[in-house]
Formats: C-alpha cells, structure tokens, sequence
C-alpha cells in the first residue's frame, strides 16, 4: 500500500472502532486496518446485544471507563441517530449467605454495592423476595438472595457501536482497510512499521487492539499472558413472555459459589420471542483461527439444563440461535492498557477478558489521550504490564 500516517490503529472491534473514532476526531491523521470487515462474528464483539453497568464489581478502577463509555454512546446516538444504549436497568445476584464469585473476583455483588456508593451512582439493594415481586421473569428464589439493582445499567448492541464509530471515523477523514492481514509491526528509525499482506504502511505509532489475534501477532510477552477462550451465546425460544414487562433487566445471576456457577441474560428484544443467556468458561483454550464457531445442540441443551431450566419464567429448550464468540483472557482478568515492553511507539489496548465492551468506547478515549496529549485523564496504571512481572511471563 505504501501509506503513511500519524497513527495506524490494528483491529477495528470494539477498542479498534472506538480508538479509530476518538483519533479522526482530534484530527490526526490515522489508518485503520482488519483482516475482516468489522463489526463481523469473527472475534468478541457481536451477538446482538451486550450488558453494561457503571458500579463494575470487578474493581472500581474500572468505572471511569464505562462511565466514560456511556457519555459517549450518548453522544454518538445524538450525532448519528442509531440506537445503542438501552437503559433497561441491571441487576447482579448470588446467593445471601457462602461465598459466590464472578470473573475470579470474590464477593461480586458487594464489590458492585461498593462501587456504586464510591461514585454516587443511583441504585438498590434488594432480596430476593423483593426480586421475586419486581422482576417476576425470574424463579426459584429463596427469598435470602442478595442483588444490586442498578437502573442506569441495561444493554448496548455492539455491532451498532463499532459501525457508528467506524462511520464516524470515516467522517472524520480517517482512512479504512479491511480484508487486510497484518504480517509484522516493526519500529522503523521515528516510527514503526506495520507489514500487511497488501503491501507496508507507515506511522508514527501504533495502536494494536486485536483481540484474539494480538499474541500471534505480538508475541513475547503477549504470548504468554494471553489465552483465547471460546464462548457461547443462545437464545431460548419462550412459550410465554407475559413475565416480561417494559421493565425487565439484564442480569448477572450467580446461583453457586464458584465462577462457573452462573448464567447472565436480556430480556426480550422487539418483535422477538426468545431470551438470549450464556455463561462463561475458562477450562479450555483455543485461537483465533482455530476456534471452533459452530454451537453444537448438545451444548445448549447442557447450558439449558445447568443454567435456564427452573430459573427463567417461559423459557423452553428449543434453541432460536445459537453464537460463538471469543475472549481474549490474562492471567488475573484484567484489562491490559500500556506500551510493548520492547516497542514504545506501539499501544496495546486488548485483552479485555470478557468484560470489555462496556469499557470500550471509554478505552478509545483513553488511548487517543495517550497518544495525542501523551497522558489520559483516566489512570491507566492498574492495567499496564507491570503488574505480571513478578511472575514468569517474560516481563522480568
């Protein structure tokens, strides 16, 4: 391609999409690259919808980001007219007594309780006799379980948010090339340069939010702090949605005590009669281009028994759609925001360990301050590399 620019932003999902658009908008000059054409099913970022909430129980540093995140999906749906927000209110619940875990992080709801009186956002605590009489789509409850209710919380559509920063880059005078493969990225003398399949681009410096493939890509240390695991998405067809009212929320429901015990869900959306579930596991791993994207019935059928059955009102077995997606995992869960330890004018903004759509629009934020102003607003030292050097993932 021979092409030059202020920056060169690698994968155009979620953080790529965001990042891209949070660039074209300080008026660098910038390139977006994917081996795709995002938003696609390739990767983490699509399945229709995706929860967000402001009170994040797996650690308040998180929060500046989705609130960050929300402010600009506001924005965007002002300037464009999509709708990507829908503030359907959230609800996180586990059992009253013992002890629950979500993303490997102990006392969940707590932590979501914590979070929301730290940064005054509006919420409730209730039981789940209070569950029962307010949200009567879910059942089986006790009465001693223990939920945060967050109404600003609900759900955005991630194919829409990537498209309309995508689109708004583009307006923006942002340059896009999809169906392109990155081979290498090199510091090159004042700049860094990327070898795609098409041919080279140059830049000043780089921003690397691919996902999946990023460790491939990247390698030391990346390949050994990342692990791909594939994820699966269901929708259940519902012989009754009465029990699902204007104010039905998504939910994070942990019904056990290990992190493999629970399931999150939406509600219905328009004009469909299914609810969407899914659950989270962490024992295998794969990689990008060998995932497997096929949902066999055996495994909604499990996920149904295990999960669903019992617990939500009007849902049967029979499958309407099933997903695969991926998450990009580290070893603590968290988020990696920071330089390449051998490559300065390379950003990595990935591996967001299922638990980053919220965050990204926040996260592209975040990484265009880094790179125009040399410093964000948000502090980013709980997500950089740092942290893992104590153990042996090459960063010592």
């Amino acid at each position: 391609m021979g092409e030059r620019a202020d920056f060169v932003v690698i994968g155009l999902g979620a953080m790529g999409s965001a990042a891209l658009y949070q660039l074209a908008k300080r008026g660098a000059s910038v390139i977006g690259l994917d081996r795709f054409a995002p938003p696609h099913t390739m990767g983490s970022s699509h399945g229709e919808t995706r929860i967000t909430r402001q009170a994040i129980g797996e650690g308040r540093d998180y929060v500046p980001l989705v609130l960050e995140s929300h402010r600009i999906w506001r924005e965007l749906e002002a300037e464009t007219g999509e709708s990507l927000l829908h503030a359907c209110g959230a609800l996180v619940m586990a059992p009253g007594t013992g002890v629950n875990s979500h993303h490997g992080k102990p006392n969940f709801v707590q932590n979501s309780i914590d979070a929301a009186r730290a940064f005054s956002i509006p919420h409730e605590v209730l039981d789940g006799r209070e569950v029962c009489h307010r949200f009567p789509q879910f059942l089986g409850l006790d009465g001693s379980e223990i939920a945060y209710y967050e109404p600003g919380g609900g759900f955005v559509r991630p194919e829409r948010c990537i498209a309309a920063q995508l689109a708004r880059a583009t307006a923006l005078g942002a340059t896009i090339r999809t169906g392109t493969e990155i081979l290498s990225i090199a510091e090159d003398g004042d700049g860094v340069r990327v070898e795609t399949a098409s041919g080279v681009v140059r830049a000043g410096e780089v921003v690397v939010s691919a996902g999946a493939w990023t460790a491939p890509l990247l390698g030391v240390p990346f390949d050994r702090l990342l692990a791909v695991k594939r994820q699966l998405l269901h929708w259940y067809a519902l012989d009754d949605a009465s029990a699902y009212g204007p104010d039905a929320p998504v939910y994070i429901w942990m019904h056990g005590t290990g992190d493999a015990d629970y399931f999150y869900g939406f509600p219905p959306q328009a004009g469909e009669a299914s609810v969407k579930v899914a659950t989270e596991q962490y024992a295998a791993s794969t990689t990008a281009d060998t995932a497997d994207r096929v949902v066999r019935p055996e495994e909604s059928a499990e996920m149904y028994r295990r999960h669903v059955a019992g617990r939500l009102a009007g849902a049967t077995p029979l499958v309407a759609q099933a997903a695969a997606c991926l998450y990009t995992v580290t070893p603590d869960r968290g988020f990696i925001i920071d330089r390449h330890p051998a490559q300065g004018r390379v950003l990595v903004v990935s591996a967001c360990s299922g638990h980053g759509f919220k965050h990204s629009a926040g996260i592209g934020l975040v990484a265009a301050e880094l790179l125009t102003e040399g410093r964000s607003r948000i502090d980013t030292r709980p997500f950089a590399l740092g942290r893992f050097a104590s153990a042996d993932h090459g960063l010592g």
